[in-house]
């Protein structure tokens, strides 16, 4: 994949299914330098009080999305778009452009770094980022991620169905995916891998950069 023309450094997209380990990744590797984007924060800065994200909403779901200290009520707007599709779909038509705008504001604000990553959880779901130079895929079999979440959250059998089967499968995930990295053993064998894969990806973009 290319990046796009405007992007001032390299992008490498950080994705991978709930209780992957996407979180210990991009904070190892904030630890060694590299400047991270979360589009999760961002999808909550893009309809904070004040906002035009937040108007629109409410322009497209009503004022009962809106909790009385003028924040959004997550949990309504929720309960109007689960099961309604076209509803879901109005939402994205909403979040998807203003996230992206706010992200490529931030990756064009940077200079001078090998590459930044921009953490993006719903990558196959949303569509995002094209363009990105790689994708970097945190994979781990559906039964360790159901353990996780039992275990780390407490969730039962079922809301942990529910949970998966609303994202994108594994196979989705892989087919994306320009490098993979599988957290299936331990905290250290994670942050092994990660700090090589930091390494890796200096390598690449300095490689790429140098002229024939």
């Amino acid at each position: 994949m290319q990046a796009s023309a405007t992007q001032s450094v390299p992008v490498v997209v950080l994705t991978g299914g709930i209780a992957s380990g996407k979180t210990s990744v991009s904070d190892q590797l904030a630890e060694l330098g590299t400047p991270v984007i979360d589009t999760d924060r961002i999808a909550r800065d893009v309809v904070a009080p004040g906002t035009e994200g937040l108007k629109a909403l409410i322009q497209a779901f009503g004022t009962g999305i809106q909790m009385a200290d003028g924040a959004l009520d997550r949990k309504a707007l929720g309960r109007l778009v689960f099961a309604d599709d076209a509803a879901r779909r109005r939402l994205e038509a909403i979040l998807h452009p203003l996230i992206e705008r706010n992200t490529r504001q931030q990756i064009n604000s940077l200079d001078s770094v090998p590459y930044c990553l921009v953490v993006v959880p719903l990558l196959v779901e949303t569509g995002l980022f094209p363009d990105a130079d790689l994708v970097v895929t945190v994979d781990v079999p559906e039964e360790t991620q159901r353990q996780r979440l039992k275990s780390r959250d407490g969730l039962s059998d079922e809301t942990i169905s529910q949970m998966l089967k609303a994202q994108a499968s594994r196979d989705q995930r892989l087919a994306r995916a320009d490098i993979v990295l599988t957290n299936t053993g331990s905290q250290q064998e994670l942050r092994r891998k990660t700090a090589r894969l930091h390494e890796d990806l200096i390598h690449h973009f300095r490689t790429k950069a140098r002229p024939d």
